[in-house]
C-alpha cells in the first residue's frame, strides 16, 4: 500500500482533551515518525505537530479524529514526494 509522509498540526485551548488526543496518537503509533508539543501560555493554547508515513486513508482519519474533538483545530500538510 502507498504511503505518504504528512504533517499534522493540531491546536487546543484545553489541556484536558490531551489525553483524549494521546489515545489517538497510540491508537496509530505504527504511522508516527516524530512529535513536538508546545505549550504557548501567552496565548493561553497548546501547539502539537505530528509527523506521519501513512496511507492517505490513515492520515485523514488521524486528522479527522484529533479535529472532532472539542476545542481542538487540526490542519494537515502533505509531502509532494
Amino acid at each position: 500500500m502507498e504511503t505518504r509522509v504528512a504533517l499534522i498540526a493540531i491546536l487546543t485551548k484545553d489541556r484536558t482533551t490531551s489525553a483524549k488526543i494521546n489515545e489517538i496518537l497510540h491508537e496509530y503509533g505504527q504511522y508516527i515518525i516524530g512529535r513536538m508539543g508546545l505549550p504557548y501560555k501567552a496565548k493561553s493554547i497548546n501547539i502539537i505537530s505530528v509527523a506521519v508515513d501513512a496511507p492517505q486513508d490513515i492520515i485523514s482519519a488521524i486528522s479527522g479524529k484529533i479535529g472532532a474533538l472539542d476545542g481542538v483545530s487540526t490542519q494537515t500538510v502533505y509531502s509532494k514526494l
